[in-house]
């Protein structure tokens, strides 16, 4: 049986995407301020199909997406809320239109800590990205106040007790980069984890960056502060079957 190709007017289709009121984006319409698929589109009735479906608004251009996939290189000094306290919101750094979709992060990073974080508006993506029950191992590059040795990955991997916690925590892997820099990846996310297990060597955190989410890794051409869509195969990465094989 074929599949029935999902449609909708322009103006339900702008105004599902982030970008105003109905009301706004049927003036925006009539205004000839969109082009759909190359082509000016002046009447806000107009049925399209959302299948590769992409548009203009004012010059800039977009692909319909009917649920948002982003990845974000965090940068130090923001929080992951839309309600801060002490720091801008990394929310600040999406344009609009996705933050009116209500897009979240998948988990937050600490205000000081940078690296990878997801960021989407699908509500069972997020769950199972976050839930501990489906156990998504993230990489960590730990910078130390003082040098780790051999002894102190070995307390990591074996497991170090912290204050609050019934059961020492250990780590799924733990590897040295340099004398100061570890690459730690966990598979919890308990309160300030990194930091806690770091300090319980006796060791201290001067630098955290998240470099890894299951097999997603920071693409080294994504800058501090930018974010991209995730693509197919940046799914894949992040698929429980591919986390488990």
């Amino acid at each position: 049986m074929a599949k029935i190709a999902k449609k909708n007017n322009l103006e339900r289709i702008l105004h599902n995407q982030g970008h105003g009121s109905r009301k706004l984006c049927r003036i925006m319409i009539i205004n000839e301020e969109i082009t759909v698929n190359g082509e000016f589109c002046d009447d806000p009735s107009a049925i399209f199909e959302l299948a590769d479906l992409s548009y203009t608004i004012k010059g800039e251009a977009w692909d319909y997406k009917e649920k948002s996939y982003l990845m974000m290189y965090k940068p130090s000094n923001y929080e992951c809320t839309h309600k801060t306290q002490h720091h801008p919101t990394i929310y600040s750094l999406l344009p609009h239109p996705l933050v009116a979709r209500g897009v979240q992060t998948i988990g937050r990073l600490d205000e000081d800590t940078t690296g990878l974080i997801l960021i989407s508006d699908d509500g069972q993506f997020i769950h199972k990205m976050s839930s501990p029950k489906h156990k998504v191992p993230k990489v960590y590059e730990v910078t130390c106040k003082h040098p780790v040795d051999n002894e102190q990955i070995a307390h990591i991997l074996n497991g170090v007790q912290l204050v609050d916690e019934d059961a020492p925590i250990s780590a799924l892997d733990c590897t040295r980069i340099s004398s100061n820099v570890i690459h730690m990846t966990l598979a919890e996310g308990k309160y300030h984890q990194v930091k806690r297990m770091v300090a319980a060597i006796s060791n201290r955190v001067e630098g955290l960056k998240r470099i890894q989410i299951g097999k997603l890794t920071l693409p080294e051409g994504l800058k501090v502060g930018e974010w991209m869509w995730l693509n197919d195969d940046d799914m894949m990465a992040l698929s429980n079957e591919n986390n488990n094989s």
